[in-house]
């Protein structure tokens, strides 16, 4: 079943447009202004290129941020091209200021993505700069004119994102209902018997890590500023609080549901309950993407998917199993459904009160999901720029500094080609610009962007010969250059491939307005991005830190932050079952809620890389099977703690008994486990506490499997220890 928007729609409506039209507009009225009405183009181009690179830094994302990293870019930025034009005119110097600044800027990729797109709006700068030399006089000029544009873009971005605050936390939030009717859809087909159930899980996985990171975005939006009584009041902060809260809260309905599909597919092959819990699935999720696009769109979502048929069908096939005895008969399977059954009819209601958020009502309350206060702080994202954080990598077991490492190497390959070969010294810049925009820090990403960038310049040159062969009319091609850059810039965060594109028919045009009369400039960008990309992949294996080796980090936090979140519910049952106080009962809830979004971000953190290991060589592949396995095991585990954290808070009584249980499988969360598997309590298995030793047992198998799967990662490296040790030794022998 297929959903009922398509890409198409989402981008149009989403803030990666959004923000491409901003970019475009920021980068494009230098050059329109200086050049259009005062005749100054070298000037408009030189402060267009310094916009440009402060366009990179401006992503998605608080414009409190935003602003501080655009001024800190255009800075920096400044600096590189006062220091790149002095050396310009020195062939012996200008070797050693690129190679010094391409280590230097690309050690900014410490710092996560923004450091690296900031270390890249540098970069772009310095290669730019390099197209001509410059005298002293010249440069001042140069890194005035290029400062000016580069603080033209930042007031311009930043004074629209000040205007247009609200429709960025519009957005942001439709972004990440988008991703979540994928993410239901991606559930869905769990229940297809069609398709491949742990192919299926690997999807689930990977959609799920892009949700964490959509939901994050959306988290750092919607919730900035909410502490204050305006925003409380204003009725559209209210109903994007609310539709974020009730987000969360199907999440929580749908990951907290204990479903073993395996199970659930061998038990219900030939029943048509599988059928509805799928098609009621696919309907709410189609629920979900009107009201994202009714976000977006600023709209209220009016058309809606009816769940109920699907929902009492599947009822009748549970009253079914019931008469036919499968309540006696299959007591785990039989309560499984109806949970399943209970879950898909709340996650119906929350649907339905989300559509009804979306009519601004002025007299809507904030749904008092989490405490509004200073703590909300700890769920957004933070970025420190510590020197230290730089001081402490400049060692060659660094992978940031083995990355600045390969980035220098192959620029200075590319330095080199372009003054041995005449040929290549007018455009070997262009060449230098493909290494620095291909090379990225993980080898996977580096061949991925590789492959996108030489196949989207290909693009880009084809659609600007044909272009350029249709017409020659001045308006027309301004405009679609101006089109090709808002879709370029846009499509940047979404894919690479047809960004590059776009990017390459824009400069392209850009080219022709600046020498109408230059016939190989398509030829020579296809020849530098060919260079280019062969110097970038052949310095890829240079030094390379393979996705391999931060593994075991990576699955170490994972199963820690599953630990911690067991921690948390664990205190918060305790905490509502011992009438404590509302202050305790609504400290112990913000725990939970914290460790589980710690919990889905150490979970992203470790599918990914372990998804980007599988596209490097298999040589440097490292316990693919095991650690597979402990991606699934440890996805399965935390919506395990979620649904029995629900059974228990919503259970009458608490078995003392499984409170013993839980924390005794507490020790066993350790990426080497120390303490025997504790036994199931004999008042769980007899029967006393149904609804509870199904979820329990489910738990514990979670446990004990990732620690098989760790015993036996453990058991190979000591063989191969013991293999290697007895080699050394026999080679010494002889």
């Amino acid at each position: 079943m297929t959903l009922s928007y398509g890409p198409l729609q989402r981008f149009l409506f989403s803030h990666h447009f959004y923000s491409g039209v901003r970019r475009a507009f920021g980068i494009l009225l230098p050059i329109a202004v200086l050049g259009g009405v005062f005749g100054w183009y070298a000037s408009g181009l030189i402060a267009t290129f310094g916009a440009l690179c402060v366009a990179f830094i401006d992503q998605p994302g608080p414009h409190e941020h935003r602003g501080r990293e655009m001024l800190g870019g255009t800075l920096l930025s400044t600096l590189t091209v006062a220091l790149t034009g002095l050396a310009s005119s020195h062939p012996i110097l200008i070797w050693g200021v690129v190679i010094g600044q391409c280590f230097a800027f690309s050690m900014l990729a410490v710092y996560g993505k923004k450091g690296g797109q900031i270390g890249f709006a540098c970069l772009l700068l310095m290669t730019v700069t390099l197209h001509h030399s410059l005298s002293t006089q010249e440069v001042w000029l140069h890194a005035l004119t290029s400062l000016g544009g580069g603080l033209f873009y930042t007031l311009f971005s930043y004074s629209v994102s000040r205007g247009m605050q609200l429709r960025e936390k519009e957005q942001a939030l439709s972004v990440a209902l988008f991703a979540t009717s994928d993410y239901i859809a991606r559930r869905a087909d769990m229940y297809d018997l069609d398709r491949n159930l742990d192919e299926n899980y690997r999807k689930l996985i990977v959609c799920q890590a892009d949700m964490t990171d959509k939901h994050q975005a959306a988290r750092d939006m919607v919730l900035r500023g909410l502490a204050t009584t305006q925003a409380q009041t204003d009725s559209s902060r209210v109903m994007l609080w609310n539709l974020f809260v009730e987000m969360i809260a199907i999440l929580d309905l749908l990951v907290a549901t204990r479903t073993d599909y395996a199970f659930l597919r061998q038990k219900l092959e030939g029943s048509d309950a599988l059928l509805f819990m799928r098609d009621a699935l696919h309907k709410m999720a189609s629920d979900l993407e009107r009201i994202a696009l009714a976000v977006a769109r600023e709209n209220t979502a009016t058309q809606r998917s009816s769940v109920k048929a699907e929902l009492r069908a599947l009822e009748f096939e549970i009253q079914q199993m019931h008469t036919d005895g499968l309540a006696q008969r299959d007591p785990e399977l039989y309560s499984l459904c109806i949970e399943i059954l209970r879950r898909l009819r709340n996650t119906a209601k929350v649907i339905d009160r989300m559509i009804l958020a979306t009519r601004h009502d002025p007299n809507a309350q904030l749904l008092d999901a989490v405490k509004i206060d200073r703590s909300l702080t700890q769920f957004l994202s933070r970025q420190q720029f510590r020197p230290r954080l730089i001081t402490s990598n400049l060692r060659l077991d660094s992978p940031f500094c083995r990355y600045a490492l390969r980035v220098t190497l192959a620029a200075g390959i590319a330095l080199a080609l372009s003054a041995l070969i005449p040929a290549l010294a007018r455009q070997g810049y262009w060449i230098l610009l493909t290494v620095l925009i291909i090379m990225k820090p993980g080898f996977a990403l580096t061949r991925q962007r590789n492959g996108w960038r030489l196949l989207g310049t290909l693009i880009g040159c084809g659609l600007a010969f044909s272009i350029l062969y249709t017409t020659q009319h001045e308006t027309w091609l301004f405009a679609i250059m101006v089109l090709s850059t808002i879709i370029g810039g846009g499509m940047l965060q979404i894919n690479y491939l047809v960004a590059s594109a776009f990017n390459t028919n824009a400069v392209l045009l850009a080219f022709n307005f600046l020498d109408p009369g230059a016939t190989t400039v398509i030829a020579d960008r296809a020849l530098d991005t060919f260079l280019g990309s062969v110097i970038a992949f052949a310095c890829s294996y240079v030094l390379p830190w393979w996705e391999a080796q931060f593994m075991p980090s990576l699955m170490r936090a994972a199963i820690s932050a599953n630990r911690e979140y067991l921690r948390a519910a664990l205190a918060q049952i305790q905490t509502h079952h011992e009438n404590s106080s509302e202050l305790a009962i609504k400290r112990a809830d913000f725990n939970v809620r914290l460790a589980r979004k710690n919990v889905h971000v150490a979970l992203a953190n470790f599918a990914e890389a372990f998804y980007r290991m599988m596209l490097e060589p298999k040589s440097r592949q490292w316990h693919v099977i095991e650690l597979n396995n402990i991606v699934m095991q440890n996805h399965m585990l935390s919506s395990q703690i979620s649904a029995l954290t629900t059974a228990l808070l919503g259970s009458p009584k608490i078995p003392q008994a499984s409170i013993e249980f839980l924390n005794a499988l507490l020790p066993q969360l350790l990426p080497a486990p120390e303490h025997p598997t504790p036994a199931v309590p004999k008042a769980l298995l007899d029967g006393t506490f149904p609804a509870l030793t199904y979820p329990l047992k489910q738990l514990q198998r979670s446990i004990v499997l990732i620690n098989t799967e760790i015993d036996v990662i453990y058991h190979k490296a000591k063989v191969n220890l013991d293999a290697t040790k007895k080699s050394v030794s026999t080679a010494s022998l002889s």
